[in-house]
């Protein structure tokens, strides 16, 4: 018999009903480690008082009014992540999925307005993730992510990862308009596009007329060390999309654009009922004032660094269970040698939650203001874990 909620998620058997900072609190009132933060989503942590205080401050003032009006609290935010990136306009959604949608029709739009409507076709590339809907699932490709959904959304060019001879050969062809990427794929295993390959992809999409999309839902707003992944390499997408940690918990996505790649988005080419509601936005702007900070992003770095080092030797320890690490900031990730799902069970154990990803990688994806002792924490629970795999 199926049950009320449909079963499309294999969950572990566990119901948190708290949360502060990186820890969450089980019902039974066990407590937990969370490494993995909603899946990269809540970037300050659980119940972080700022947060709060926005979320119930505009809770107890306005909810939705709909974009038929103006929402000061979006024009704020808006303009925050202009200022603060490439873009010159941006679109609020409620999740990376939408934000997807959005760029695969902004840069169909932009050839179709420019004069060349033939250049639908957008390169993607094997590993990557960009969300579940009609256009994400078609972008990704992947068999366990179509298998069974066809007819797919015709219009993607599916690349092996690091293939340059054929990524050149693809560019070129006249019905190419755009390529899509993740600076650091997550749900593939953390694998972080080199600098210069994404300073390739910019001179490739300028030679041949190319939009540029870069899918930050997963690396973005903080995650990486910079505001957004791409910036350590010096270039600059035409059309970005961004959700997950720039909500903080609260169901929040972006595209964020240059005027040029926006072009053909004029009224009634798009529209959302939810996004970019007051709610949203008000807690978007506590979570911005927060990770847009140089100091803040600082720590960051000084906090990846110091969980890698920490990791480093923990696969050292267990030569068994692991073989290396991997990602950039706080997106980091352990290739496995046992099966990664392993792991997170044993994590469970241990009180440490943890993300399964491709290439048979653990995933580390704390909140960004993670502190120097819950690292230690981490480290040692993660031990536990590997010590108890050893054992069988």
């Amino acid at each position: 018999m199926i049950p009320s909620v449909l079963p499309t998620y294999n969950r572990a058997p566990l119901s948190f009903v708290e949360g502060k900072g990186s820890w969450l609190i089980e019902a039974d009132g066990r407590r937990f480690l969370d490494l993995g933060a909603g899946i990269a989503v809540n970037s300050l942590g659980h119940a972080h008082p700022d947060l709060v205080a926005a979320l119930t401050g505009q809770a107890n003032a306005l909810w939705h009014v709909s974009n038929l009006y103006k929402i000061p609290a979006q024009q704020e935010l808006a303009d925050r992540l202009v200022d603060a990136s490439f873009a010159d306009t941006v679109f609020f959604t409620n999740s990376g999925t939408e934000s997807c949608e959005l760029a695969v029709k902004m840069a169909r739009k932009y050839h179709y307005e420019k004069g060349a409507p033939e250049r639908t076709t957008i390169i993607t590339f094997d590993g990557s993730f960009h969300g579940r809907s009609s256009a994400g699932i078609a972008a990704a490709g992947s068999e366990k992510m179509v298998k069974g959904f066809g007819p797919l959304l015709p219009g993607f060019k599916h690349l092996k990862w690091g293939d340059h001879d054929a990524l050149r050969a693809a560019a070129a062809e006249p019905d190419v308009g755009a390529i899509l990427i993740e600076p650091v794929q997550g749900e593939g295993g953390i694998r972080p596009l080199p600098d210069q390959c994404l300073k390739g992809l910019r001179d490739l999409c300028d030679e041949h007329g190319i939009l540029l999309i870069l899918d930050e839902v997963q690396c973005g707003v903080g995650r990486t060390g910079k505001l957004f992944a791409h910036e350590w390499s010096g270039v600059t997408p035409d059309i970005m999309m961004v959700a997950k940690g720039i909500g903080g918990g609260f169901p929040l996505g972006a595209v964020l654009a240059t005027e040029n790649a926006a072009y053909g988005m004029t009224a009634g080419t798009h529209g959302s009922t939810y996004g970019g509601n007051p709610l949203a936005c008000a807690v978007g702007n506590a979570v911005m004032k927060h990770v847009a900070d140089d100091t803040f992003l600082a720590e960051v770095n000084r906090k990846g660094a110091l969980l890698r080092q920490k990791l480093e030797g923990l696969v050292a320890s267990h030569p068994d269970v692991f073989e290396h690490v991997r990602g950039a900031g706080l997106m980091l990730g352990i290739k496995c040698k046992c099966p990664n799902t392993d792991v997170v069970a044993a994590g469970y154990d241990q009180g440490v939650l943890t993300v399964p990803a491709g290439d048979n990688v653990l995933r580390l994806l704390p909140a960004l203001n993670i502190s120097d002792d819950d690292i230690d924490q981490a480290i040692t629970r993660l031990d536990a874990a590997a010590a108890q795999i050893e054992k069988g």
